[in-house]
């Protein structure tokens, strides 16, 4: 179909029984990667994600450097995503991805694309943890109480679709793990082996209160701060 593809990773699935051809497929397909790696420190990744995801990250980056992804001139684009362990807005983007570059290179040997900072979404998992915590409505506000106009022009859904394993088709990532997938005007889902731009050009994008995540503050999009 001649588009651009990328791929959001979560690094360690490449380490599940069956997966291992993940890398050299991206490669051959020219897939560009935008890899989870919520912190350089694996005591940070480790408790938000779980014990060893961090060394099993830095394993799935070093076999990604090996086949070409993130050298420098390379056409193959490895970014990395950044999001707060916490319920709190990313800091400033630029000085973030220089000490990725810095931690990473020195200890592990590590180059990559782009860092992209991303702000939790307050939906699935997330929404459950912020709840146990009680810290659910004091986040949504916060989210709300930063939202940013500017970065309106710029969010994600304006021009990027996404795509589920069955083929449907979503505004976003976001949209897809709520299951609010697009449908045509008989309510049928719509799916990626029979899509036509028409059908998602000049449609109404669907939104919720989830939604502030992405325009708040610097904002936050598959291609990091927006503004």
């Amino acid at each position: 179909m001649e588009r651009h593809v990328t791929d959001r990773c979560n690094l360690t699935v490449v380490f599940e029984p069956g997966k291992d051809y993940l890398p050299e497929f991206f490669k051959r397909h020219q897939v560009e990667l935008v890899c989870s790696l919520p912190c350089y420190s694996e005591e940070n990744v480790d408790r938000q994600r779980g014990k060893g995801t961090f060394d099993s990250s830095i394993r799935a980056l070093q076999r990604l450097n090996e086949i070409g992804y993130g050298q420098p001139g390379s056409d193959l684009l490895l970014n990395l995503v950044y999001n707060p362990v916490g319920p709190h807005l990313p800091p400033p983007q630029e000085k973030l991805e220089q000490d990725y570059r810095q931690k990473l290179g020195t200890e592990f040997g590590i180059v990559f694309s782009r860092l992209y900072c991303l702000t939790n979404m307050p939906i699935t998992r997330y929404a459950k943890h912020l709840t146990l915590r009680h810290e659910y409505d004091d986040y949504k506000d916060l989210l709300e109480n930063n939202f940013n106009s500017a970065t309106l022009d710029h969010v994600m859904c304006r021009n990027l679709i996404s795509i589920g394993w069955d083929g449907s088709v979503y505004d976003c990532d976001f949209n897809q793990m709520l299951q609010l997938p697009l449908t045509d005007e008989a309510g049928e889902k719509l799916n990626v082996a029979s899509l036509a731009l028409e059908a998602v050009s000049t449609r109404r994008i669907l939104v919720g209160d989830h939604c502030y995540a992405c325009t708040a503050g610097s904002g936050s999009s598959c291609g990091g701060a927006l503004v």
